[in-house]
C-alpha cells in the first residue's frame, strides 16, 4: 500500500490485491459501483455496496467492517468518496484499488462477468455529446441554443476539476443502472458471511 500523505487515500495495486486474494488471506472487497455495473463485471468474492447505500447506511456497515477492506469502483473516484464517508463514520484509511476495475481488468486479474452494459462514463459521454451536437445544429436556426452546449461543457469541466459528476450521479439513478434496489439486510448478511 502506498501512503503519499496523511490526507490522501491509501492505494493498493491490482497485482498486490490479486496476490492477497490468491493466498486466501486477502481483504474483503467492497465494490461501490451501481448494481448494473457490478453485475456486468466484478472481482470474484466482492460485495456490492453502491456508494449511495454506503453513505446512507455507513453506521450500520461500520459494525461489520474493519481495516481489512479494500474499496473498488470503476476508476477509483467513487471508492475514494466511499473511503471518506467511512472515515467520517470512524473507519479511516481504508485502501482503494488503484485504478479501480479498469486497472484490475487491464492487469488480467480474475473477473466474474455478467450481462455487458455501458459503464457510467460512456453514458455521460453519449448524453453530453448528443446535447452538444443537437444544440450546435439547432443553434444555426435558433439563436442562443448553442449556450446549452456551452453549459454542458462548463459542467464537464467542473466535473473533471472536482472529480465529481452530477450527470453521472443522475444517470446512476436510472433503472438501467440501478437494477434491483440494494437491500441493506442482504449486504450486511453478505458481510457477516465474509467475516
Amino acid at each position: 500500500m502506498a501512503h503519499d500523505n496523511p490526507t490522501r487515500t491509501a492505494a493498493l495495486t491490482p497485482a498486490a490485491l490479486a496476490g492477497l486474494l490468491a493466498q486466501g488471506t486477502g481483504p474483503r472487497v467492497l465494490d461501490v459501483r451501481t448494481p448494473g455495473e457490478f453485475r456486468a463485471s466484478h472481482i470474484p468474492g466482492s460485495c456490492n455496496v453502491p456508494l449511495d447505500t454506503l453513505r446512507e447506511h455507513r453506521a450500520e456497515l461500520l459494525t461489520h467492517l474493519d481495516e481489512d477492506v479494500v474499496l473498488v469502483c470503476r476508476s477509483g473516484a467513487r471508492a475514494a468518496q466511499a473511503e471518506q464517508a467511512l472515515a467520517e463514520a470512524g473507519l479511516p484509511n481504508l485502501p482503494v484499488l488503484d485504478g479501480g476495475m479498469m486497472a484490475w481488468e487491464a492487469a488480467g486479474a480474475p473477473v466474474d462477468r455478467g450481462e455487458a452494459r455501458w459503464d457510467l462514463e460512456r453514458q455521460v459521454r453519449l448524453i453530453a455529446g448528443s446535447i452538444v451536437l443537437v444544440t450546435g445544429v439547432v443553434g444555426v436556426f435558433v439563436p442562443g441554443a448553442h449556450l446549452i452546449g456551452t453549459a454542458i461543457g462548463a459542467g464537464l469541466t467542473f466535473a473533471a476539476l472536482s472529480n465529481t459528476c452530477a450527470m453521472g450521479m443522475l444517470l446512476s439513478k436510472l433503472p438501467y443502472n440501478r437494477g434491483p434496489r440494494t437491500d441493506i439486510r442482504t449486504v450486511l448478511a453478505s458481510l457477516r458471511e465474509q467475516a
